[in-house]
């Protein structure tokens, strides 16, 4: 900005945006009048809403394909559980309300190791989506 004829403006700001505004100019080494002079060309450029307007689009663009990869990735887990329900179901006996003090023990106990290796497998990043993103590009490379 040149520094040339100048209009003289006084206005007042909150003392919270007066400290921001002091503080930004110390961090910067520029004056508090050089910030607001930025600001306000910043604001009022015709082609400054169409910057933040496309900053804004990216931001969500990408926030979609997050809530996608999201989405997937609940639909992976769902998808497992259910397996492993079904297949739980068809083994396990149902119980016939007399069930022993040993029985119930097993049942802790296997409970407690089905926790233990959910966790050990977190705790690794072997996750099942990483599983079948390599089987869906083993089954690609084997139909070719």
């Amino acid at each position: 900005m040149t520094r040339g004829n100048r209009i003289k403006h006084t206005f007042r700001l909150p003392p919270q945006l007066s400290r921001q505004l002091a503080d930004h100019a110390g961090r910067g080494r520029v004056s508090q009048a050089a910030v607001v002079e930025a600001a306000l060309a910043s604001f009022l450029s015709p082609d400054g809403s169409e910057r933040l307007e496309a900053a804004f689009s990216r931001r969500l663009d990408r926030i979609s394909r997050q809530l996608d990869r999201l989405s997937y990735h609940v639909d992976v887990g769902n998808e497992a559980f259910a397996l492993y329900l079904r297949r739980w179901l068809a083994v396990t006996a149902a119980s016939s309300g007399t069930e022993t003090a040993a029985a119930r023990a097993e049942v802790e106990k296997r409970f407690a190791f089905f926790i233990e290796a959910l966790a050990q497998r977190m705790d690794t990043g072997r996750l099942l989506h990483d599983e079948l993103v390599r089987g869906e590009e083993t089954a690609r490379l084997m139909r070719r």
